[in-house]
């Protein structure tokens, strides 16, 4: 779900320009566009005309706005006093600017720039584009689509393309009567004018121009009503309106879930999610009209996978998540745009969990997101998840796997830090404080402080500002009073080479065999110890319960020793016994410990029965027989794969059986395919009964 970016945008980042990049000037900002567009799906281009509505704060006679890839036929200011023609048009490719010079200083107030330009539907999947399906009988339908963010308005229409100038929008579409044409709001009027139609909708609420939508095309939909009123549809290409009902059924489940946990209700009428055949994006956040690939929306009732239907109510969960985190309240500037996303990358898993609470979906989330942020965030080509973002083509480079995935496992340390309900009413606060406008990341953190009362902007500045994450050595003294945890950190990198005294805040959270009642503690130091309440001696002792903590966890021999037994008998959740095996191998990769110690703690799981925690260590095991091929131990690492497995598939059973849960479809999948591939005799006999049958 992470890989946010084509590698068509991608592209873009490599040719990136040198040229220098000024914010556009601020004595004159839009308040309301009123815009008309006629896309011609024949010619691929489209014509407009716009009417913008700005405020004048300044004494200057030239307005300044983006453009790009648009052609100005006609320019005018317009006010009270009179309608001026500019002295001339500029427009500069290079830097995306299209100049009105005026004959003399412009009135101080608001007044009107009118424009009419054409442009074309491009094929690069951004700004006003062209796609495209073929039907059931075979037909071509072709489509105008937007794909605005980050900087690409600019091609649809001259506009102040930066998140910080927010404005309202008046939008009408000219398109064939056959058409279904939508934006962000719902239609106010529809007329007829023989072959074509003219469609107005109403005026949005104060946004910004990123998050401005337009489709125009033939789609069949599925609508229904949520518990709140709000109309609901989920548009599909001609003949698969029922590959809609699935993402429908999350929709409507979600809206309601996310205007309670936010305290603001869905600030808009109508909720489009449409399928679009070719998106840059897995999904895009338009508000009120989300633009999905066809595989992040659209499920087949009869043949979709456990796993399909599982991404998409996690990219249905992230996109309305933005609809008030982004949406509602924006960032000043691409900087925080981590935050946005990150945001969106964790609450989509709690949206999930509401829906689907069968689906177990955060233990899962763990061998994703959590997983993946650890794997590149210990690389030494990694980078801190807040950077200074100078020039808009910088986006695509920075807000990467890293950003999303550490961004999000952040987030939900930080959630689990200060609790649930000051964390939501934090979250709250932040998005009423803020409505309808921009900001940044410090003011989150600032309502979060006043309603947990804990130093969050301190503790979370050590981890948005550097690389990196933490490797937790820890070790127990005990006696007859106390049992006493010692923590000592340092960065844990991938190759074991450490160079850095960077120190991090770091939450704890541990429990214990006999207090599973988790403790909190802060480790704002290099090294420290903590008592632990309720905890005797020789009780296991398990770091960072459900990996939560963004950070390895180093227990000596002896913890270790003690946890083995509850690994076995599945005392410990799944969670835990995910994450024990999760660090320990990347410790053992990068040299911090011995394989022997690794293999050792494999021999515990032999009555493992979770999917994720057999995926993962399917997946290690995978890595270390490719390590070891060449040597003589690789037959004994393959033995005890098959040994693992190979008692499972009995239980799980080779065909789908009516009391299958989410996850059994997944693990019968997984164990099938490592046993055939691993050369177990009994599963490749069975194979081969079935395929002869």
């Amino acid at each position: 779900y992470n890989e946010y970016k084509s590698y068509l945008r991608l592209a873009r980042t490599f040719s990136m320009s040198s040229k220098p990049f000024e914010h556009l000037p601020s004595s004159v900002v839009p308040v309301n566009y009123v815009l008309r567009l006629h896309p011609d799906l024949d010619k691929y281009t489209f014509a407009g005309r716009e009417s913008i509505e700005v405020n004048i704060k300044e004494n200057v006679n030239v307005i300044k706005m983006n453009s790009a890839e648009i052609e100005v036929q006609s320019a005018k200011f317009v006010s009270d006093a009179a309608e001026v023609k500019p002295t001339s048009v500029d427009t500069n490719a290079e830097m995306e600017t299209l100049t009105l010079t005026f004959p003399q200083n412009l009135p101080i107030g608001t007044g009107n720039v009118v424009l009419e330009f054409t442009g074309v539907l491009n094929d690069k999947l951004r700004g006003f584009y062209r796609s495209a399906y073929t039907d059931s009988n075979g037909d071509k339908k072709k489509i105008a689509v937007t794909q605005f963010e980050s900087t690409d308005a600019r091609r649809a229409f001259p506009c102040w393309d930066e998140p910080s100038f927010k404005a309202t929008f008046d939008v009408t579409l000219v398109s064939d009567t056959t058409s279904v044409a939508l934006s962000n709001m719902p239609v106010i009027n529809e007329e007829v004018k023989g072959e074509l139609k003219e469609t107005t909708y109403d005026r949005t609420p104060i946004m910004s121009t990123y998050l401005v939508a337009f489709v125009v095309g033939e789609f069949d939909y599925v609508e229904a009503t949520d518990v709140n009123g709000v109309l609901v549809r989920v548009y599909t290409p001609l003949g698969k309106k029922i590959s809609g009902e699935f993402a429908l059924n999350v929709a409507v489940k979600t809206l309601p879930f996310y205007a309670e946990y936010f305290e603001i209700q869905y600030p808009l009428p109508k909720l489009d999610l449409i399928a679009i055949p070719h998106l840059s994006f897995g999904a895009m956040e338009n508000w009120g009209l989300v633009t999905y690939r066809e595989t992040a929306l659209l499920v087949d009732p009869q043949n979709t996978s456990s796993n399909t239907k599982q991404w998409v109510a996690l990219v249905v969960g992230h996109e309305l998540a933005h609809m008030w985190f982004g949406n509602l309240v924006t960032m000043k500037w691409w900087t925080h745009l981590w935050l946005n996303e990150g945001f969106a990358s964790w609450i989509e898993y709690l949206c999930v969990d509401h829906c689907f609470p069968d689906w177990n979906i955060w233990i899962q989330y763990i061998n994703m997101d959590f997983k993946r942020a650890l794997q590149l965030d210990a690389l030494d080509t990694s980078h801190p998840i807040e950077v200074p973002v100078k020039h808009p083509e910088e986006i695509d480079e920075i807000f990467d796997a890293i950003s999303y995935c550490k961004g999000n496992s952040v987030i939900r340390m930080l959630h689990n830090w200060l609790g649930p309900e000051p964390f939501r009413q934090g979250l709250a606060h932040y998005l009423n404080k803020h409505q309808y406008k921009n900001a940044v990341t410090e003011q989150l953190w600032e309502s979060l402080e006043q309603t947990s009362q804990k130093p969050v902007n301190k503790v979370m500045s050590t981890w948005t500002s550097k690389m990196g994450y933490p490797m937790l050595s820890v070790s127990v003294t005990e006696n007859a009073n106390a049992v006493t945890l010692q923590v000592k950190q340092q960065k844990f990198c991938a190759n074991g080479d450490n160079k850095s005294d960077f120190e991090w805040m770091v939450p704890i959270t541990v429990i214990t065999q006999s207090n599973k009642t988790p403790q909190t503690f802060l480790l704002d130091k290099r090294e420290d110890s903590f008592v632990l309440e309720g905890c005797a001696a020789g009780d296991w002792i398990k770091v960072n319960p459900e990996q939560i903590g963004l950070f390895r966890v180093q227990y000596n021999q002896d913890l270790l020793s003690r946890l083995l037994p509850a690994i076995k008998n599945r005392t410990l959740s799944a969670a835990d016994r995910l994450g024990i095996q999760e660090d320990l191998f990347a410790l053992a990769k990068a040299g911090y410990c011995g394989t022997s110690d690794l293999l050792t703690l494999m021999e515990a799981y032999e009555n493992e029965r979770e999917y994720v925690v057999l995926n993962s260590i399917n997946i290690n095991f995978g890595e270390l027989v490719s390590l070891y091929s060449h040597l003589p131990c690789i037959t004994q690492f393959k033995a005890m794969r098959r040994k693992i497995f190979s008692k499972i598939l009995p239980d799980v059973g080779w065909e789908k059986k009516d009391t299958d849960g989410h996850t059994d479809a997944l693990l019968r999948n997984m164990l099938i395919g490592t046993l055939g591939k691993r050369e177990d005799k009994q599963g490749l006999d069975k194979c081969n009964e079935l395929f002869n049958d």
